[in-house]
């Protein structure tokens, strides 16, 4: 028997086009002793991917390579398995590619409880989720407003911290807008359309919501901001930067976690000035979530009381089969997704 699988054929110059991707039919292997075989039902198209198929060999992480299968998280069910571990009919997720199977062995996969569907395990409790968590909890240690009132600083008059969150109708962004929200912080969120704004103030409830595309961003920023800005979420890149650097409050915290804006530009845009963050004594840190792949169950415990509160809801836009991973990537770095991206085989 056989099955197809999308390669990378060559490396995109701007925008994924046509001749990035080729599709490849493969023959199954036989299973040796301790590995098992996956059924892929669902693959996850995040925008790391521009720069998973860049010839950058000092980036994070290695480049894919010409020929390779497409670097993914996926998920799916273990179909043939020559591990106890991983018993037929077993949910699975992790790093599967662009694939309809797959043969892993211990380790290389997540066992997925059964009470969790492929899409929640892709979205919130996958590496949106976690990326979210990570970047909300442990980079910007946002304060929750009931304890806040025992810790908070003469400048803050009692106040609750405010946070900025660029893409934050993203998979990653709405997972930290909405933390944010349960936790009784001030919430302004950028987004990109109409449609994304409105679900952000109606339904998620932030308390400010700017269209970067059509809304003066810095006047926006600084009427919702009147007490300054104590944390910042960066998703994107781009005009909000150099306004939310401006505004920071002493001994603000800066997460990036991604920049959209310059994924598919030969020169990335200016950077803002530093010198407010030396006068504010504010902190920046990058980071990327496959360095914490290995506290991904305690990052995942970390969001459940929030989902099991209620607090956190997401929106799935689901691609139909195999070859729409093509050129549905290229809605990540449009705007054209409305929640996170899946490919269902």
């Amino acid at each position: 028997m056989s099955y197809n699988a999308i390669v990378l054929q060559q490396y995109p110059e701007a925008l994924i086009d046509d001749e990035t991707f080729a599709t490849q039919s493969f023959n199954e292997q036989p299973l040796q002793q301790g590995e098992f075989r996956v059924q892929v039902s669902h693959l996850s198209l995040d925008p790391a991917m521009r720069g998973w198929v860049s010839p950058d060999p000092s980036s994070y992480i290695p480049p894919v390579q010409l020929g390779e299968v497409m670097r993914s998280l996926g998920f799916g069910v273990v179909t043939e398995s020559l591990n106890e571990n991983y018993p037929v009919g077993t949910q699975v997720t992790g790093m599967t590619g662009w694939t309809e199977q797959l043969i892993a062995k211990e380790g290389e996969l997540s066992i997925v409880p059964q009470s969790v569907d492929a899409e929640m395990a892709l979205s919130v409790l996958g590496m949106p989720g976690l990326t979210a968590y990570l970047g909300y909890h442990d980079i910007l240690q946002a304060q929750q407003r009931q304890t806040q009132s025992q810790q908070v600083s003469e400048l803050q008059n009692g106040k609750p911290q405010t946070i900025v969150v660029t893409g934050a109708a993203g998979a990653v962004g709405s997972v930290v807008v909405q933390m944010a929200v349960a936790d009784g912080l001030r919430v302004v969120a950028l987004a990109g359309s109409e449609d994304k704004v409105r679900w952000l103030k109606d339904e998620l409830g932030v308390d400010a919501a700017i269209n970067y595309k059509t809304d003066n961003v810095a006047e926006a920023l600084t009427e919702a901001t009147p007490d300054g800005i104590d944390l910042f979420f960066e998703n994107t890149g781009g005009e909000a930067q150099h306004t939310v650097i401006e505004r920071m409050n002493p001994h603000g915290k800066v997460a990036v976690c991604g920049l959209i804006a310059d994924y598919h530009s030969a020169t990335p845009a200016p950077a803002p000035s530093w010198i407010n963050l030396i006068k504010r004594r504010a902190t920046i840190e990058g980071f990327v979530i496959t360095d914490h792949f290995y506290r991904a169950q305690e990052l995942a415990a970390g969001i459940m009381p929030y989902l099991q509160q209620g607090k956190i809801q997401s929106r799935t836009h689901v691609l139909e089969g195999l070859e729409a991973a093509k050129a549905g990537v290229n809605m990540l770095y449009s705007g054209d997704n409305t929640g996170k991206l899946i490919v269902k085989l």
